[in-house]
Formats: structure tokens, C-alpha cells, sequence
């Protein structure tokens, strides 16, 4: 594997393997797209036009739609140029000034969302809020093993990574009564996000094949949840206030390339999917391993590799009706749970829906997120030559309702 002429750490999080693009604002300038590497960022507005002029286009704007939209044979390219770039000491005298300290930087949100789904895609998960919710009857719903299930979410409501999240107000059932405040039983949903480089037309859908032509890359995404919002409403029609008011990401995105020794088989599945959903020998499933802390103490390190429905999986049948994709459109995982207590990826499963509180190292018992909370959601995979590949973290504040 290519060394970095830079001296990094002997297991740097964001080495040549990993070389996750975001977008950063330094000075007084404007925003600009750049690669992370170790603790700096390489301005791709400035390398580009010094060394591979033929796409310094793509990088003349404050995000990374263009990019985005330019498709996997300039993914590639780039990748490849910036790996050299960092890994060849002749272009050194060119980058090395170039470099941005993260110290001196902050993240801005890296593309222009256009569209946000989320879906339902860990069996855990939802067999986990079926007992909780339906006790006594079938925890899945007859559908769930035939499609994965989903909902439109609020692309305009979608953060950066280290954005305050202010506690939602709504209506609320107490007993017999109905209240309007702040949410009681605000929560977090642990996922992995998806997004979209090029778009498709109209009419048209995505078959498994052509994932990767589509998907650019990961993000984690902490799809926040207010629990007692969400269940006075949600029927018949689903999330809405209870889901819209945030959904933080991270702000560096980690191309697919980047995970290429993260790829792992398909869960069993039981029935067979239909057609389009068959993945045989084409499967997505990724061995991500989330960790979820609150405070600073860890909660729970939910397994990705237990996904019963894939990436490539949930973006075939959201386009196999036809449905267009668009450059920036983002879509979630859902909340990510493992089979074990320890991997469960919300405190509504961690808590039992508040029946079973947990207790912090502190010996405080919680259920639920109180103001001044911080949550945050990291990941690794496997890498080249037995090394890790990390997926940006994702973090967010709980502050007061306005």
C-alpha cells in the first residue's frame, strides 16, 4: 500500500485508505471542497487547478454537487490524483503549502440536499419497537421481509455534524389528555447514510447493478426522534414533527471506493426477495461497526453487518417505481441494532420505551435525552492490508426549546 509522506500516526483514522471529502471554511474566505488526511485537509479548489486542471471546474463552487454529479470515472480519477498527490514526495513542494490545519477549519454541510428518505432496514431494530410497541402480537409488520420500508423525510432540515439540536415542541397525549411543549422523550436513531452523486430520469428506476454508479459515498446520520410526538401522530401516515425538525451527518464523506474490503454476504433472508431485490452474488452488506456514547460514555456499538435490507437493496426499490434520484439526495439506513442489548442503536431500545431504564457510569438511571446531552456516533470498517477505515463521526448538543 502507498505510504503518505506525511508524518502520520502508524493507525491514523483518516489515512490514504480513507481520503473522505467534506467541505471547509477557513478565514475569512469562502467554503471549499477538500480531502481529509489525518488532522489537515488538501483544498481541492488549489490542488486541482495546480495538478489536474482538467476538473478544477468541478471544485470552483462552496460545495460538492458538481463532483457529485460528475460521476464514477471522475471519482476515480480524483481519487487516484490525490492518493499521488499525498503518497509520491515530487508533488510535495505543490500540496505541502497547500495544506489546511482542521484546527484552523470548520465543517460546513458538504453537498445541497435534495431529497431524504429513511428507511426501517434492521430486523433487531424493528422486532425491538414491535415488542415495544405492540406487545403480545407479531413484532414485524406483514410486509417488512417483503420490502424495504421507508418514509420521506425533510431534506431542509438535514445538519452538519456539531449543530446544536434544539429541542422540539408539538403535541403530545398524556393519559387522556392532549398537551402542546417541549418533547419529553427525545431520542437518537444510530444510522449510516447514503449519498447520491448522479441523479436518473423520470420514469426510469435503479436496478442493484448500477449502485455504485449512483451512490458516492457513506455518512453516519443520527436521525433524531421525538418518541411522544411521533406516537400521537404517526397513525395513519407515519413520521412527521417527531422525525422533521433535524437529522445531523458527518461532515466528510467516505467514497464507496473507500470501502471495498468492508463488502460482506447478505443475512439469510426468509422469504426470498422478489427480482429486483435479489442480490445474489451482488451484495452491498457492509461491516461498519457503529459505537454510540452520550456523554462521552459509550451506550451501545451496534453491528451494520446485521442489516437485513442493503444499500443497494433500499435504493432499487426506492426508484423501482419510477421515482428520479437527484444530485445530493441523501437516504438513511434506519436505525442500526444488533441482536445483543449492547447494540441497539436508540434509547427507546436501550430504555424498553422507558419501562427499564439504563443507568450511567455516574449511577444516574436515564431513559431519554436531557438538555445539555451530547451524542455522538462513530464508526470503522476493515480496510487494506488488515488496516481500518474510519467513517467521520457524527455529533450534536441538545439544546432548550425556543
Amino acid at each position: 500500500m502507498t505510504e503518505c509522506w506525511l508524518d502520520l500516526a502508524e493507525n491514523e483514522p483518516f489515512g490514504l485508505a480513507t481520503l473522505p471529502y467534506g467541505v471547509i471554511a477557513h478565514g475569512n474566505g469562502q467554503p471549499q471542497p477538500a480531502v481529509r488526511i489525518g488532522d489537515v485537509a488538501v483544498p481541492l479548489r488549489s490542488a486541482t487547478a495546480a495538478l489536474l486542471p482538467g476538473c478544477a471546474e468541478l471544485f470552483a463552487g462552496a460545495c460538492l454537487d458538481a463532483f457529485l454529479a460528475a460521476g464514477p470515472a471522475v471519482w476515480s480519477e480524483v481519487r487516484a490524483a490525490v492518493t499521488s498527490w499525498l503518497g509520491d514526495e515530487r508533488h510535495r513542494p505543490v500540496i505541502e503549502p497547500l495544506l489546511i490545519p482542521l484546527t484552523d477549519a470548520r465543517t460546513v454541510l458538504p453537498f445541497t440536499v435534495a431529497d431524504y428518505v429513511d428507511f426501517y432496514a434492521s430486523e433487531n431494530h424493528a422486532s425491538n419497537v414491535g415488542r415495544i410497541f405492540r406487545p403480545g402480537s407479531e413484532p414485524l409488520t406483514p410486509n417488512w421481509k417483503h420490502l424495504p420500508i421507508g418514509y420521506h423525510g425533510r431534506a431542509g432540515t438535514v445538519v452538519v455534524s456539531g449543530t446544536d439540536i434544539t429541542r422540539p415542541q408539538g403535541q403530545r397525549k398524556v393519559g387522556e389528555a392532549i398537551e402542546f411543549g417541549p418533547s419529553l422523550r427525545l431520542d437518537i436513531e444510530a444510522e449510516v447514510g447514503f449519498v447520491v452523486g448522479v441523479g436518473s430520469t423520470l420514469g426510469s428506476s435503479v436496478p442493484i447493478a448500477s449502485f455504485a454508479d449512483h451512490v458516492f459515498g457513506v455518512v453516519l446520520l443520527n436521525d433524531w426522534s421525538a418518541r411522544d410526538l411521533q406516537a400521537w401522530e404517526y397513525v395513519p401516515l407515519g413520521p412527521f414533527l417527531g422525525k422533521s425538525f433535524a437529522t445531523s451527518i458527518s461532515g466528510w464523506i467516505t467514497p464507496l471506493s473507500a470501502l471495498a474490503h468492508a463488502r460482506v454476504p447478505a443475512v439469510e433472508r426468509n422469504p426470498a426477495p422478489l427480482p429486483y431485490l435479489d442480490d445474489t452474488g451482488d451484495s452491498w452488506n457492509l461491516a461498519l461497526e457503529l459505537t454510540v456514547s452520550l456523554n462521552g460514555e459509550v451506550l451501545s456499538r451496534p453491528p451494520f453487518a446485521t442489516m437485513y435490507w442493503t444499500a443497494a437493496q433500499m435504493l432499487a426499490h426506492l426508484t423501482v417505481n419510477g421515482a428520479s434520484l437527484r444530485t445530493g439526495d441523501l437516504y438513511g439506513s434506519g436505525t442500526v441494532s444488533g441482536p445483543d442489548p449492547d447494540q441497539r442503536g436508540s434509547l427507546l431500545e436501550l430504555s424498553w420505551g422507558g419501562a427499564e431504564p439504563f443507568t450511567l457510569s455516574d449511577g444516574s438511571p436515564r431513559c431519554f435525552l436531557d438538555n445539555g446531552d451530547e451524542v455522538v456516533i462513530t464508526a470503522a470498517a476493515p480496510g487494506p492490508g488488515g488496516g481500518r477505515v474510519t467513517i467521520d463521526e457524527v455529533r450534536g448538543r441538545i439544546a432548550g426549546a425556543d
